[in-house]
């Protein structure tokens, strides 16, 4: 009998849970499956091991963070006041990527990626690359239109991308401290992001 379509979920969202706070190396199939209420041949019938397991669960965290904004960053080509929907993007992004489960699974991908370089490239590819292509054609499509001046759409989205965020995620990421910052602290590294991008590719 093949095992309820409830069930994998199940699994995911007990995996994460302890990943998380086991990191990969302290977890365990056997955890997993109780945290989850399953069999271990349950766990096994869905995913062909942790690794298997650890990978679907950053593919999946990083997708539900990177597709709200992949879909706002299309949505930019046809804005018709810059610096006022950048803002609001930038804003929404890092909220997004300061959220305290997707810094941990930052984390935890860094930390493996000696061990699972794979993993690291999933996340990086999936997540700020795919970002930063996503705003690299939004800005080439706004110099065309002259209302940016980004000769090098690609070095520009990357700019505007860690303008954005990289204060107060390298802080997390070096200190380990997951508590959610203020919004008007968010707000200001955004709004100070944007301000400083506008002041080097602004038409």
């Amino acid at each position: 009998m093949s095992p309820r379509p409830g069930k994998q979920q199940a699994i995911v969202e007990a995996a994460t849970e302890v990943f998380l706070a086991q990191g990969y190396a302290g977890t365990s199939i056997d955890q997993i499956a109780a945290r989850a209420a399953v069999s271990k041949p349950t766990v096994y019938a869905h995913f062909a091991g942790k690794e298997t397991l650890f990978a679907a669960i950053v593919a999946l965290t990083v997708d539900e963070a990177a597709d709200p904004v992949h879909a706002e960053v299309a949505a930019l080509r046809d804005t018709g006041d810059v610096e006022a929907d950048l803002r609001d993007l930038a804003r929404r992004q890092l909220a997004m990527v300061m959220r305290p489960r997707l810094l941990r699974l930052r984390r935890l991908v860094i930390g493996e990626a000696g061990r699972f370089p794979e993993l690291g490239r999933l996340f990086a590819e999936r997540g700020p690359a795919r970002t930063i292509a996503d705003l690299a054609a939004a800005f080439r499509g706004l110099t065309e239109r002259g209302l940016l001046a980004a000769d090098d759409a690609d070095l520009a989205a990357a700019h505007f991308n860690w303008l954005v965020m990289s204060v107060p995620l390298n802080r997390a990421m070096l200190t380990g401290d997951d508590a959610p910052l203020p919004a008007a602290e968010l707000r200001r590294y955004a709004d100070e992001g944007v301000r400083v991008f506008l002041a080097a590719y602004g038409a």
